[in-house]
Formats: C-alpha cells, sequence, structure tokens
C-alpha cells in the first residue's frame, strides 16, 4: 500500500507541474498531441541594399502563413514563419541559418540568397532542409538538403539564349562582376549553342552601380543590325536600359531581352507600358504570365492578407517562388498526418514525394533519385523547363505555349 501510495504521489507531482507549465508537459513544439506548439519554419532574403532586393518574400511567406492558420493549420497545428534579412553578406547569411537552427525551424522555405556557401553548410548539419531557393547558386542544386522548384538561374539563361537564337544572330550579354555572375554565359552560350549561334559579346559590370552609360555604349558597340542585347542585372537591370536608351542617335537597332526577376510587369509599366522601350523585349521566366488564371489563389491570399503592403508584387518571380514553395511544403506535411514534424521526419518525406501539384504553375515536382535530372554540377535539379515570354503592347505574355525543357541544352553545356 505504501508502494501505491507513493506512486501516486509522484503521478500527482508531475500532473501539477505540467498543470502549471503554459506549454504543457511532453509536447514538444511542433509535434503532436496534447497542445502542440507551431511548425516553425523561416524564410529570408535581402532588403535595403545597394544590388538586388527581395523583400516580397517574407512578406508573402508570413501572408501564406495567415492564410494556412485560419483553414486551421498543417495537421491541426499553427504555422509559424520566422524572416531574415540576409543583406547580401556571407556572414548575415550564416546568421540567419544559425538562428534558424537556434529557433527550432524545421525548414527554410522560399528564400533568395547569393550566399549560398556561408548558409548551406550549416543547414546541413543541423539537417534542416531548404525548399524552393531562388535558384541563383550551383551550390542550391548540389546540397542534399536544399528542395529546388524551379530550374534556377541555369534554366533561365540556358532558356534566354534558346529564345534569342531564333531572332537574333548576335548577342550581347550585360551582367554582374561577380561569382555568381561569372556562371551566366556558360548557361547563355549554352543555349544559344542549340540553336547554332555563336557565343554572347561578355559584357561585365557592377550590380549595384547608378548608371550605366560605359557598359551601355560598350553594347551598342558591339551590335549590328540583327543583334540582340540581354541585360540580366537583377533590380539594376531598368537602371542599365534606361542608360541604353539615353544613348539616343547612337542607339542600335537592337531587340532587347532579359529573364524574369531582372523583367517584370512593373518594370514595364513604369516605363511607358505600351510606350516602354522594353515593347518587343524577348523574356524567359520559370512560370506562366502573372495574367495566367493559375495564379488566382495566390493574388487571392494577397488581397485578403497582405492588402496594402507594397512590399509584395505578385508579378515578383521571388513572391512567386516563395508561393509555390510553401504550397509545396504544405502539401507534403499534410501527408506526414499526425507524425511529429521535424527537420529529420520532413526530408524524409520530401525524399519520398512526388507527382506534387503546383496548380500547373511548374510541372508536378518530386525530389526521388527518379526525379534528378542529369545536369553537370547540378544534381538536385529536377525541373529544367522555362515559359518563353514577350512583351506585347506593354504586356508580358506567353510567346508560344506551355514549358520548354531545358534539360538537353543543359546536359550537354559545354559539350
Amino acid at each position: 500500500m505504501t508502494e501505491q501510495r507513493s506512486r501516486k504521489a509522484v503521478l500527482l507531482a508531475i500532473s501539477t507541474t505540467c498543470a502549471a507549465l503554459i506549454s504543457g508537459c511532453g509536447v514538444i513544439p511542433g509535434g503532436a498531441g496534447g497542445s502542440p506548439g507551431p511548425v516553425v519554419v523561416m524564410t529570408w532574403a535581402p532588403g535595403g541594399t545597394k544590388s538586388t532586393n527581395m523583400p516580397g518574400m517574407p512578406a508573402m511567406a508570413q501572408a501564406f502563413a495567415d492564410h494556412i492558420n485560419d483553414m486551421g493549420g498543417l495537421n491541426g497545428r499553427d504555422l509559424k514563419v520566422l524572416t531574415c534579412n540576409d543583406h547580401t553578406d556571407q556572414v548575415e547569411a550564416a546568421k540567419c541559418a544559425q538562428q534558424a537552427q537556434q529557433e527550432g525551424a524545421v525548414a527554410v522555405i522560399g528564400s533568395y540568397s547569393e550566399q549560398a556557401n556561408s548558409f548551406l553548410s550549416t543547414l546541413e548539419a543541423a539537417g534542416i532542409p531548404y525548399i524552393g531557393g531562388y535558384g541563383l547558386t550551383q551550390e542550391e542544386f548540389q546540397s542534399p538538403m536544399s528542395y529546388p522548384v524551379n530550374g534556377g538561374l541555369p534554366a533561365l539563361l540556358a532558356g534566354n539564349g534558346q529564345q534569342l537564337a531564333g531572332s537574333c544572330s548576335k548577342v550581347s550579354l550585360v551582367r554582374p562582376d561577380t561569382i555568381v555572375g561569372d556562371q551566366f554565359p556558360l548557361f547563355l552560350d549554352a543555349g544559344l549553342k542549340a540553336g547554332n549561334r555563336p557565343p554572347a559579346t561578355d559584357l561585365r559590370t557592377a550590380d549595384d552601380a547608378t548608371e550605366y552609360t560605359s557598359v551601355a555604349q560598350r553594347a551598342a558597340g558591339s551590335t549590328k543590325p540583327g543583334s540582340c542585347v540581354a541585360a540580366v542585372l537583377g533590380d539594376r537591370t531598368d537602371t542599365f536600359f534606361d542608360s541604353f536608351r539615353r544613348l539616343g542617335d547612337e542607339l542600335p537597332n537592337v531587340r532587347l531581352a532579359s529573364v524574369i526577376g531582372s523583367i517584370q510587369q512593373s518594370l514595364i509599366d513604369s516605363t511607358g507600358g505600351k510606350n516602354s522601350p522594353l515593347e518587343n523585349a524577348f523574356v524567359t521566366s520559370w512560370y506562366p504570365p502573372t495574367s495566367d488564371s493559375k495564379w488566382d489563389p495566390m493574388k487571392l491570399v494577397v488581397k485578403k492578407y497582405a492588402f496594402g503592403d507594397d512590399r509584395i508584387n505578385v508579378s515578383d518571380p521571388g513572391v512567386q517562388t516563395t508561393w509555390i514553395a510553401y504550397s509545396v511544403f504544405t502539401q507534403v506535411v499534410r501527408t506526414m498526418g499526425e507524425e511529429e514534424v521535424t527537420p529529420l521526419s520532413l526530408k524524409r518525406a520530401l525524399d519520398k514525394a512526388t507527382a506534387v501539384s503546383t496548380g500547373g504553375l511548374t510541372p508536378d515536382l518530386g525530389w526521388r533519385n527518379e526525379n534528378m535530372l542529369a545536369v553537370p554540377g547540378h544534381p538536385r535539379m529536377v525541373n529544367a523547363k522555362v515559359v518563353y515570354e514577350v512583351v506585347r503592347e506593354g504586356l508580358l505574355v506567353a510567346a508560344r505555349t506551355g514549358f520548354a525543357d531545358m534539360t538537353p541544352t543543359l546536359s550537354h553545356q559545354g559539350g
């Protein structure tokens, strides 16, 4: 009897202690059972820098979380989004990854950074999946913790080269003089080669300049009738095109081109719409034009949960990538049912995932071995399809129906 009373006393003490704790006893945040805490994730992107900024990505992540939580959360658990600004700086990017680990994030989702070599090692050590990065760096297509949703800049540039090859006898590429930018000519030239065109003239320049008169003059001097000028400078692309336009009488009769992210609908609108110097420009994108009805669910979420938030531009491919990445994450977590969501359990679910629908915004996605494409140096790439667009009557519209698959082009680059 004494032993039984003693056991009851211990159980009573544990129950009393648990009742005094707000979080409950034996409940891991993000886990199942009792009063589970939220599923914690992180989204990061640069903001307030002199080069490319993507403040809309963390803002879109928060709007998505508000939407999901209003619908009952993820298997009954709230979704909590942490945000971080990597300031396009190696040290700050590493700090963002450390914060994700310290605050219990199960994934980093829909993020933008040029500093993959600084943050991926931390995520790998912590076993935290990186879902739907923007696709700027080669490391994003190499790390076993990375789950890309698009083909990144390799697919965009190869697609742009192939798109230009149909109309341009010669191409000049204006791109950042950075480690990331050094990869641009390789992929653009692969696309040009696939269309039996010579390599582009490579024009390097700063990605944080306030004017580009000098490189614009070099671009104009390297062209002739039937030539095209492709500029891929992120946020500074509009500054280059402005400098190019100001050449006036020096301006040759060439066709302009770029990739989504360096050109988007808001830039066309701000430079004159139908009268924009970007009229007839060739543009390569990962996703259908923003006018496509497949984007309506995202637009409704932004209207309801981020109305008036000028950080979110629905035509911004960063915002769109974040939407797709969170949609994928949500589907995969829901397949886990009552299983505790941890970095490890999420990775196992991602590694088994296949035929994950994005509503037609991309081909169905999956990260099993059979989904990986044979792209040299990019073993984690699962989607190399792009959309050809053109600026027509002041609007970015599809230049052809459906996706163009860059897998063969990228598989033979340099060959």
